[in-house]
């Protein structure tokens, strides 16, 4: 039985961020990133907690206000390489139950079907690898179909990012064969 594309794409972009988790040098963990008021230790930490979030949203029906305050600030502990370790898999295998993808979630904004926050975690997923890869010195190219698939996720609602106060105007990218227009970047902090 071939893959579902979505899970496919989700996999891969949690693939690539976390091939990029391991590359981090110990003495990278507070440098800068392109999210302007976050360190790469935010960077993964914003993700991480991100994780965190699919178990309960997914699996157990959870909301967001069920939650409460348990997933604000700093979750990484000690070990922040085997602390995205542990989530990225949970979360992964969350998406992966039989029927997860056919379940509503409640999220801030209300209810969302869970292939929409799926892929809203996909295209967070592949441009959060390209702001770590651009702040530890990776390699920044982000495989095409990554690419292709959170421009057709984000372009819905691409205009109002900016009006949110979550994302900063887009940024021009410089034209080039893999290059189509301009991204939204998230803003100071995000």
């Amino acid at each position: 039985m071939a893959e579902n594309p979505l899970l496919a794409r989700h996999g891969e972009a949690l693939d690539l961020f976390t091939e990029r988790v391991h590359a981090i040098r110990p003495n990278q963990w507070d440098d800068p990133t392109p999210c302007t008021e976050w360190t790469v230790r935010d960077l993964v930490n914003h993700l991480a907690v991100e994780q965190m979030w699919v178990p309960p949203l997914v699996r157990e029906g959870a909301s967001v206000a069920d939650q409460g305050n348990a997933l604000e600030g700093d979750l990484l502990g000690d070990d922040p390489v085997a602390t995205w370790d542990v989530v990225v898999a949970a979360a992964r295998d969350a998406f992966r139950e039989p029927g997860a993808l056919d379940r509503t979630v409640e999220l801030s904004y209300g209810e969302s079907p869970a292939t929409h926050y799926c892929a809203q975690m996909t295209a967070d997923a592949a441009v959060h690898a390209w702001d770590l890869s651009r702040a530890i010195g990776a390699e920044e190219r982000i495989p095409k179909p990554l690419v292709d698939f959170s421009v057709r996720e984000v372009a819905p609602y691409a205009a109002d990012l900016e009006e949110s106060g979550l994302f900063a105007a887009p940024a021009p990218l410089p034209e080039t064969p893999e290059t189509r227009g301009s991204a939204p970047r998230p803003p100071p902090g995000g």
